[in-house]
């Protein structure tokens, strides 16, 4: 387990959520970025990295994230599978 993925806080261990797609990071998995500036980022995968640092997105543009479902209005469970 990587330090600081996972709190514990009143004897119960708190999900971390992705910095960008705001996806639950499973215990055991993800990735801890720490800026110069000290502002600490999660990344529950590397395709979120890279769309952070290298491509330089902004999660409210790309469908596949939770933020821009909850800005336009849909959520994952009016979804249709």
């Amino acid at each position: 387990m990587r330090p600081g993925l996972w709190i514990k806080k009143e004897g119960v261990w708190l999900k971390m959520k992705c910095s960008f797609c705001s996806q639950d990071i499973e215990k055991g998995t993800g990735k801890m970025f720490v800026q110069k500036d000290g502002k600490i980022l999660y990344f529950c995968s590397r395709k979120c990295e890279k769309n952070t640092f290298k491509m330089k997105r902004k999660a409210r543009n790309l469908k596949w994230t939770e933020t821009y479902r909850n800005e336009k209005g849909k959520s994952a469970d009016k979804r249709s599978v």
